[in-house]
């Protein structure tokens, strides 16, 4: 896939799994929300400049894990054959996001082992954000978001399969760069306005109408790696 074609679906993935974003950054949001002491404690707008903070923290995060993960693919690529080994990365990148879609649509829910496989990493990371609370600046709600991107997420993983594939550094940056943008809205969102989002992202046919646009989103993918064996 073009570096262009995974950013698109990299952003857009992250955009539709709002969903998902509910269940697992929900409890992380209301926390920093509310963890401003009361001498400190904001109106809903101007806790924006700090939830505008946590989650480029986040995104810097990912950023950071998609630039590793894109050198260690750029490593491998010089003992394995290219373009047999980016395809069978965008097949396996396209099967977990069919996985993803049946898992935010409700219909599957296997991807919720693999988010478990992160748990351990996430134990040894989450004393940090106690240290940080309360939040009073916006440097340390940049932290706190910095150590929150490390949360274990099957959105996540989906999505640094495909910057794998990508099997270079800056490539691999890029693509969870637009992932993270995705996310952004719905996360500031349920941020300033929780109670709205949270009614919103829990009807049935919005989980269903974004678990079957990942999964077709995954077959694109899949269709488009073995497309490349086509001369």
């Amino acid at each position: 896939m073009a570096l262009e074609g995974m950013l698109i679906a990299a952003f857009i993935v992250g955009l539709l799994g709002g969903v998902h974003c509910l269940g697992m950054c929900g409890g992380v949001v209301g926390t920093l929300t509310f963890s401003l002491t009361p001498k400190h404690q904001l109106s809903q707008w101007r806790m924006l400049p700090f939830q505008l903070a946590y989650n480029l923290g986040r995104i810097s995060s990912y950023v950071i894990i998609g630039a590793l993960i894109g050198l260690l693919a750029a490593s491998l690529t010089t003992l394995v054959p290219f373009l047999p080994f980016q395809q069978a990365l965008q097949v396996f990148a396209g099967l977990f996001m069919i996985a993803l879609g049946l898992y935010l649509g409700g219909w599957w829910l296997g991807v919720a082992a693999v988010e478990r496989l992160g748990a351990g990493l996430w134990r040894r990371l989450q004393p940090f954000t106690q240290k940080l609370t309360p939040v009073r600046t916006l440097p340390q709600a940049w932290l706190y978001g910095l150590v929150w991107g490390w949360l274990p997420c099957g959105l996540v993983y989906s999505v640094l399969i495909m910057a794998f594939s990508a099997a270079s550094m800056t490539q691999g940056a890029l693509v969870m760069l637009a992932f993270g943008l995705g996310t952004l809205p719905n996360l500031m969102l349920m941020g300033v306005f929780a109670f709205y989002f949270t009614r919103w992202a829990r009807l049935t046919w919005v989980k269903r109408s974004a678990g079957a646009t990942v999964m077709l989103m995954g077959l694109w993918q899949i269709y488009l790696a073995l497309s490349l064996t086509v001369v």
